[in-house]
């Protein structure tokens, strides 16, 4: 048992059903009371205004699947403490990040008042909102993306890639990072009890903590390589690669369930790069 981010005792975690509203609930929640302790634990790794894709530590000014980002329009779904868009300021784009939690946002502010980008930079807004629902025009960014915000915790995935669809111009990127689809099959855990399979890979059924009342606290949602693929598709968007990155070897930081024991035999991460074409 753990005490739960709401206070409350989580007696349980396991896989079980639940709906759309109350995942989105659970998350926020879990978000607005960890964010502090989480920028404690992770905070170094991330930099206050660097762009990490994943826990392998892939920097996107190395592999640059954003590309040219100078003048650009940017939307961050899911941006956490905004660190990727504060990157991305310095590289001259105009930047953008919305987040269901207020607690990550008002990390957010924190990092803009004690580590202050340079004056040639313009600094990210910063907006609380579901990203299922954006608060934006319709055609009104050149790109979006995604380092593990927002999709693993939403159960439907396909309202964010709607919603990203229609506020991009077309011919606009949708970049994002997620939980590579096999790890499901694994515990997750850094050692080596977290290399042997357990669940299925085919098994959609959520991952779900209950507090001592039985509330959710926290939800994540798995999809198979295939359902990513037919969720773009369905949404307008052509897939231009798929980035499986290998653990480097000067990464010694085990993350969770990352870690460079089992990073050295299994992917833990997928990189979706996809061009939007609209009818």
């Amino acid at each position: 048992m753990s005490e739960g981010t709401d206070g409350a005792e989580v007696i349980s975690g396991g896989y079980l059903p639940i709906d759309e509203e109350a995942s989105v609930r659970a998350n926020r929640s879990y978000w607005d009371n960890s964010a502090e302790e989480y920028l404690a634990e992770h905070g170094t790794f991330l930099g206050a205004s660097d762009f990490i894709w994943c826990p392998e530590g892939i920097h996107e000014s190395d592999v640059r699947l954003l590309g040219d980002v100078a003048r650009k329009q940017v939307l961050e779904v899911g941006c956490g403490a905004g660190q990727c868009s504060r990157w991305l300021a310095e590289q001259g784009a105009i930047t953008t990040g919305v987040d269901v939690s207020a607690g990550m946002l008002e990390q957010a502010s924190r990092l803009q008042r004690e580590h202050p980008l340079s004056a040639e930079a313009t600094p990210p807004t910063f907006l609380l909102a579901d990203a299922r629902q954006l608060p934006f025009a319709s055609n009104s960014f050149d790109r979006a993306f995604s380092s593990y915000g927002a999709l693993p915790f939403v159960k439907d995935a396909e309202v964010v890639f709607a919603e990203v669809a229609r506020v991009l111009r077309n011919g606009g990127q949708w970049v994002f990072s997620t939980t590579h689809p096999m790890r499901w099959m694994f515990p997750d855990v850094p050692g080596e009890a977290g290399l042997t399979v357990e669940y299925s890979y085919f098994d959609r059924t959520p991952y779900v903590e209950l507090s001592s009342d039985g509330q959710p606290v926290y939800a994540e949602h798995h999809r198979t390589m295939s359902d990513w693929v037919r969720l773009l598709v369905e949404a307008g968007f052509t897939i231009d690669s798929v980035t499986e990155p290998e653990w480097p070897d000067e990464n010694r930081t085990a993350w969770g369930g990352w870690s460079p024991l089992r990073g050295a035999l299994m992917p833990g991460t997928a990189i979706f790069s996809t061009t939007l074409t609209k009818d």
